[in-house]
């Protein structure tokens, strides 16, 4: 148990701090008001959940479950950012900014589901 419980948190560190550099570039590079460095992290990390999902399909080793905890859960858990999505959406609308609330949901959305249908359809 006291493994999984540090596989999953060394993951998720290691998650939340890509996810972090994610955002950071991104406001490096792009002036704007929508959340893009969390909608770009919340896509990588979907499309990261579906191709590990999709490899570790079949029973598990003892390597591959510690494996999975870590990237699945972990990393995976770690760089998706649905609290920080919901906060800055509910900013937006305070804000007044509606339409870059609703492509924000949109968007966030559609391609976090779109990304995890186009691994499962390479099966």
């Amino acid at each position: 148990m006291l493994k999984s419980v540090l596989l999953i948190f060394l993951g998720g560190g290691l998650g939340a701090v890509v996810r972090f550099l994610i955002g950071k570039f991104s406001t490096q590079f792009f002036e704007t008001n929508f959340p893009l460095g969390t909608l770009v992290a919340n896509v990588i990390a979907c499309g990261l959940l579906g191709l590990f999902v999709y490899q570790f399909n079949m029973k598990l080793d003892a390597n591959q479950k510690a494996l999975y905890l870590f990237l699945v859960i972990g990393f995976c858990g770690g760089m998706s950012t649905f609290s920080t999505f919901s906060v800055e959406t509910f900013e937006l609308l305070k804000q007044g900014n509606i339409t870059f609330a609703i492509l924000n949901l949109a968007i966030s959305i559609g391609a976090g589901i779109g990304a995890l249908v186009m691994l499962f359809k390479q099966q």
